[in-house]
């Protein structure tokens, strides 16, 4: 699974958490966490700071890297939706059992949240979702 695109994006920053790193780009970020970690609602509230540093007034994508196999809170998405900026949400792996987990977390997000096995696919399906949510706000 490479990280990198063809083009290269610029890294605004890294966050280095407990449980794994956060990469914040120009209007999105990649989350990928360590084998093992859960990802409780404490450590949600933690990448929801760090999109309120960056995006504060702009929307966002969310790309989760699932390199590794680790545990995921669903109440979490109850907060998550509530994020009106937050307007696409990617998940990228190649394992079956992430396919499985997607299906579960979708329930509880309820709004766009997509599966891929590539990361560059997820990426422009990331990008193209907040075109169409930029146009709306300029139409």
């Amino acid at each position: 699974m490479r990280i990198a695109s063809n083009k290269k994006a610029i890294i605004v920053r890294e966050y280095q958490l407990d449980i794994g790193t956060v990469q914040v780009f120009d209007n999105y970020m990649v989350a990928t966490f360590e084998e093992g970690a859960t990802m409780t609602l404490e450590r949600a509230y933690q990448i929801i700071g760090i999109s309120e540093i960056h995006f504060r007034d702009k929307d966002f994508g969310y790309i989760s890297l699932r390199k590794n196999s680790y545990a995921v809170d669903p109440t979490i998405y109850n907060y998550l939706r509530g994020m009106q900026n937050l307007k696409a949400f990617a998940i990228v792996s190649k394992k079956e059992i992430d396919m499985h987990n997607f299906k579960i977390e979708k329930l509880f997000y309820k709004k766009n949240m997509e599966f891929f096995i590539e990361y560059d696919n997820a990426l422009a399906w990331v990008k193209k979702r907040l075109k169409k949510t930029n146009k709306r706000d300029t139409a």
